[in-house]
């Protein structure tokens, strides 16, 4: 289908309450529920850029179904449906604009706290290490290098950032913002999607370094919404090329990130275009990761 190929990097549905614009998602109101829309935006660096990355939203929409419904017995989520046909009038006629890359959603109230898992230790965490021998305010084993497996997974929350980057929060600072029982209940449940989401991945061989989940109340229930342990959301590193002791490659935005720190930009607006040789070996990977972990092709 033609359509596939086509980079969508707005979208617009008349007659449709739009909620949101984020980095990469368009949000949208419809009978109560959500309609999240995933463009081909890419950000980095905390700004967007002006290229698309083919199929990206695709990825993005068609990986997080795959994980609602392997993840079902574990915490119950938002997801209603993502076939066009059973969206509710007027959707079905912007069919070319949500084919594949839209979900109808519950309506949540999202919980103000980004719910991170790391079993590696990379990025933010890696860096906190260095200065504190701890993460998040959790004490680490002395002597780790960067990437290195950590002996548990630990829960690292960090709040909500609407511009700019999230900031590290203890446990502690978590459950003095949702309350105690809500903030252990995060924990727990965090650690254990993403205890199992890691072992089925790795049996693919994908390591699932860390991964950033969020939660929200319907109906009285917490449960898991927005996107799932995609690209977007986790740091994906091939198993076979893994090898402790500097950053590793992954499966999502190191080749924009590569390119543009080659091109020394100043990571301040307006944001370069991408060369098309980066863009598709960008939209590659995000492909290789869906086709490894649900053994299909998008």
């Amino acid at each position: 289908m033609a359509q596939h190929s086509r980079i969508i990097l707005d979208t617009d549905l008349p007659g449709v309450t739009r909620r949101a614009r984020g980095k990469v998602r368009d949000v949208y109101e419809i009978d109560g529920k959500i309609l999240i829309v995933a463009t081909d935006r890419i950000s980095a660096f905390d700004y967007i850029l002006p290229t698309g990355i083919p199929d990206k939203g695709r990825v993005l929409t068609q990986l997080s179904v795959f994980w609602f419904d392997f993840l079902g017995s574990l915490a119950p989520n938002h997801f209603v449906t993502a076939n066009v046909d059973e969206y509710p009038d007027p959707l079905p006629r912007y069919r070319d604009q949500l084919e594949g890359r839209s979900m109808l959603v519950k309506s949540a109230r999202m919980v103000n706290v980004e719910c991170v898992a790391r079993g590696y230790l990379s990025g933010s965490g890696w860096k906190e290490y260095q200065k504190s021998q701890s993460v998040c305010g959790v004490a680490l084993p002395p002597g780790l290098k960067e990437s290195d497996k950590l002996p548990e997974p630990i829960f690292t929350p960090s709040t909500k950032a609407q511009s700019g980057h999230d900031m590290n929060i203890s446990m502690q600072q978590a459950a003095d913002m949702v309350g105690a029982g809500t903030a252990e209940k995060l924990r727990s449940l965090t650690l254990s999607i993403y205890t199992r989401a890691a072992e089925y991945a790795l049996e693919r061989g994908i390591i699932i370094a860390d991964t950033k989940f969020e939660f929200g109340f319907a109906d009285g229930e917490l449960i898991l919404a927005d996107e799932v342990l995609t690209p977007d959301s986790s740091r994906f590193w091939p198993l076979a090329s893994y090898k402790p002791g500097g950053a590793q490659p992954s499966y999502d935005k190191q080749y924009v990130r590569d390119y543009l720190e080659s091109i020394r930009w100043n990571k301040q607006p307006p944001a370069p275009p991408l060369p098309e040789d980066v863009a598709a070996k960008t939209s590659e990977k995000y492909k290789e990761a869906y086709r490894v972990l649900t053994g299909k092709d998008l």
